[in-house]
């Protein structure tokens, strides 16, 4: 894949990216994991009818799996 031509702005951008690449991975994070398609588009379907991000998701799964994790250790 052949990247587009330089301009003006492009070049600012890069060099952005480039400068606060280090800082905005250790501000946040990305599991980037891979689930079947009908499985991800019934989630997201709730997700939109229920008003519920994907990040209040992962946060309240966590805790409800550590809720869980703690409960069986004791």
């Amino acid at each position: 894949m052949e990247r587009k031509e330089n301009t003006p702005q492009r070049t600012a951008r890069r060099k952005y990216e480039e400068a606060n690449k280090e800082r905005r991975k250790q501000a946040s994070g990305n599991f980037g994991t891979m689930i079947p398609r009908v499985l991800y588009e019934e989630i997201n379907a709730f997700l939109k009818t229920s008003g519920i991000s994907k990040v209040q998701l992962i946060v309240a799964g966590y805790e409800a799996l550590k809720k869980q994790s703690n409960k069986t250790t004791e």
